[in-house]
């Protein structure tokens, strides 16, 4: 007697093959998160990209095909967790969530919510999620990951205050140039350059400048620091948990615990 699949066991398959895809360790899964992450950085670049643009039917048409992409991977991401409530307290999920709503709404935002296209930069936050599924998947970020997320932080600051920027400080004539005046003060002042042919004079813009300032150099020292330094290994001390240590490290600099840290040796 043949057995009828049943709605219920097609969605629990269903859920099987998609958890297989996000958590697996086949060649297939780990092709397709770096599909997801080739994914995640083509829309963070084109969000920061088109920021400075008028939307067209074009963009609506775009921006709407990326919504149910995002949306998609969202609802995925919901649907196979099991502690959804952790889920939602990660920024990364909700900075989604702003950006899928944002999206939907994109066509029907007057003039005057036009600044609400702004948030849809909240989804360079997305980069961190992206950092924690090449740290599993990829050995050669890992021995360079310092260097890596000190330059997503970065990155990050420089075009979500650039963003900021834009919005409360160059939109009196929207457009690229503008954007270019709000990417070269942010670079200008976190750099301390401070050319002067760009300047907020309200006492607003001034607190803002400050703002950069201080954040963008100490984001700029991290960075160098990671560059420079000797680069440390990620190996949990089976004693005291400590995480980094040098490459070649035989004790745990912490507890003095013997370490059996993999390396790939010699040819």
């Amino acid at each position: 007697m043949s057995h009828e699949t049943t709605p219920a066991e097609t969605g629990d398959s269903l859920k099987i093959r998609i958890k297989r895809l996000y958590k697996g360790q086949e060649p297939r899964s780990v092709r397709f998160r770096y599909a997801l992450i080739a994914f995640d950085a083509v829309s963070i670049l084109y969000f920061i990209v088109a920021a400075p643009f008028s939307a067209s039917l074009a963009v609506h048409l775009l921006n709407a095909v990326v919504g149910v992409l995002i949306l998609l991977d969202f609802s995925a991401r919901l649907w196979i967790e099991r502690n959804r409530a952790r889920l939602f307290r990660q920024v990364h999920t909700l900075a989604d969530l702003v950006v899928i709503v944002v999206l939907v709404l994109d066509p029907f935002l007057s003039h005057s919510l036009a600044f609400l296209r702004i948030l849809r930069g909240l989804r360079l936050i997305h980069s961190y999620h992206l950092l924690r599924d090449m740290r599993r998947d990829s050995a050669f970020f890992r021995a360079r990951e310092d260097a890596v997320v000190a330059g997503v932080n970065l990155t990050v600051f420089l075009f979500a205050t650039s963003s900021l920027a834009y919005v409360l400080f160059f939109d009196r004539q929207p457009g690229l140039a503008a954007y270019v005046d709000a990417v070269y003060f942010t670079v200008a002042t976190l750099t301390t350059t401070g050319f002067g042919d760009i300047t907020l004079a309200t006492p607003v813009g001034k607190l803002f400048s400050i703002f950069v300032m201080v954040f963008g150099v100490a984001l700029f020292l991290q960075l160098a620091r990671a560059l420079f330094q000797p680069q440390k290994v990620r190996f949990r001390c089976p004693e005291c948990g400590l995480l980094r240590h040098d490459p070649d490290a035989v004790h745990c600099k912490h507890c003095g615990h013997l370490l059996n840290i993999p390396t790939p040796g010699a040819d």
